[in-house]
């Protein structure tokens, strides 16, 4: 029997389906850890199956740090839908704080970076994470970094 303290937390940390998270919990046999490992697993094989799919929506997210830094990165989904909710652009702002604080050259060297915020995972395997939570393949498109004096 699942708990449903358990369930309702790793709901509330990971955004999964319901039935993803029992699975899971079962699965691990209650260990939230494992439980959260399972679910990381899942929503990149998720991920994987919509790679090919087309991105013909997004937004453009604009950061400028302190006045001396400024990005624009174009951030690409399937549909408007995905581009509007929080969890997207919440991807988008982290990207352009990404490209800002370690200076990518072009998309190969920013997907391969250590995520700033983790260094645990890389930026690519933050993307694949939200595609499994959105359901929508995700890519990164144009990107510039401009900083003063330069």
């Amino acid at each position: 029997m699942v708990n449903i303290d358990d369930l309702k937390k790793l709901r509330e940390e990971t955004g999964a389906g319901i039935a993803d998270i029992r699975q899971s919990l079962e699965e691990s046999g209650g260990d939230l850890e494992k439980a959260k490992e399972f679910l990381k697993k899942k929503g990149l094989d998720k991920a994987a199956k919509k790679l090919e799919r087309k991105v013909k929506a997004g937004l453009v997210e604009v950061y400028s740090h302190a006045g001396r830094v400024g990005v624009a990165v174009e951030v690409l989904c399937e549909t408007d839908f995905v581009a509007k909710t929080k969890d997207f652009k919440n991807l988008a702002h982290e990207l352009a704080l990404q490209i800002a604080s370690m200076e990518p050259k072009n998309e190969k060297e920013l997907l391969s970076q250590e995520y700033i915020r983790d260094g645990s995972v890389t930026v690519n395997q933050l993307i694949q994470g939200v595609i499994g939570k959105l359901g929508e393949n995700i890519k990164v498109g144009k990107f510039a970094r401009i900083e003063l004096g330069e």
